[in-house]
């Protein structure tokens, strides 16, 4: 009994050297962590623009009213594709309407109230091209209307990128090896060798205007009013160290 007691006993140490060797390892082949953020920057020109405006017109009779907003909206259509944006690229909302006041006054001269004395209509348009510097030219120049008897107003142009998801995948891999980079030279620097990844995340896709003074926000940056843009994004990584 007591022969078979020694065994057990052998081998239990035995066993117990074992796992305490293997904890031994394990604690001594990661010395660490290793936390970085990379970051990539891409710059691109934008390739969709949308531009908008709007006209409008009154009258005391709301007929004549709609049938002169409808003249202008022919002027309109007419200039735009005379001068190379299609059918296609043009698009007309619905119009609204509206009334027409004007203040009363008492014999005395004391204000009395309002009273209605017409009838305005307003209608928009919306213009969206992938011929980016012709919409430009056409919504700088559409002050000519005026010389037509159409008050036109019109809106700053928009400017979208349709590949942004090629931008978001570059942009991932610039910024992953930028981390890898400045983990590898941490590494090297403190005497350690570099282990795996172990974790990674990815941080908010910004879009701004080249040479801007933009911020950066927490929920994202989207910019839309230049045609030059720059897009970065950043990538937080956690490599364990040898």
């Amino acid at each position: 009994m007591k022969t078979i007691n020694s065994v057990f006993f052998s081998v239990a140490i035995v066993i117990a050297a074992f796992l305490l060797a293997n904890a031994y390892i394990q604690r001594t082949q990661y010395k660490g962590t290793i936390d970085v953020t990379g970051s990539g920057t891409i710059d691109f020109v934008s390739d969709l623009i949308v531009w908008s405006g709007s006209f409008e017109t009154g009258n005391t009779d709301m007929k004549a009213a709609y049938e002169e907003l409808n003249r202008q909206k022919d002027v309109i259509k007419n200039y735009l594709l005379s001068n190379g944006i299609s059918q296609e690229e043009i698009v007309f909302e619905a119009i609204s309407s509206g009334y027409i006041y004007e203040d009363k006054y008492s014999p005395e001269g004391k204000y009395i109230g309002q009273e209605q004395v017409g009838y305005s209509l307003t209608q928009s348009l919306t213009v969206s091209s992938y011929n980016v510097e012709k919409v430009e030219y056409v919504s700088r120049e559409i002050t000519e209307l005026l010389n037509q008897g159409i008050r036109f107003y019109s809106y700053e142009p928009r400017y979208y990128y349709t590949k942004l998801a090629e931008v978001k995948m570059e942009l991932i891999q610039k910024a992953s090896e930028d981390a890898f980079q400045r983990a590898d030279n941490i590494a090297s620097n403190s005497g350690t060798k570099l282990g795996k990844l172990v974790d990674a995340k990815m941080g908010v896709f910004q879009i701004t205007g080249q040479n801007s003074d933009e911020e950066y926000s927490w929920g994202g940056t989207f910019n839309t009013s230049s045609k030059l843009k720059t897009a970065s994004i950043t990538v937080k990584q956690r490599y364990s160290v040898k």
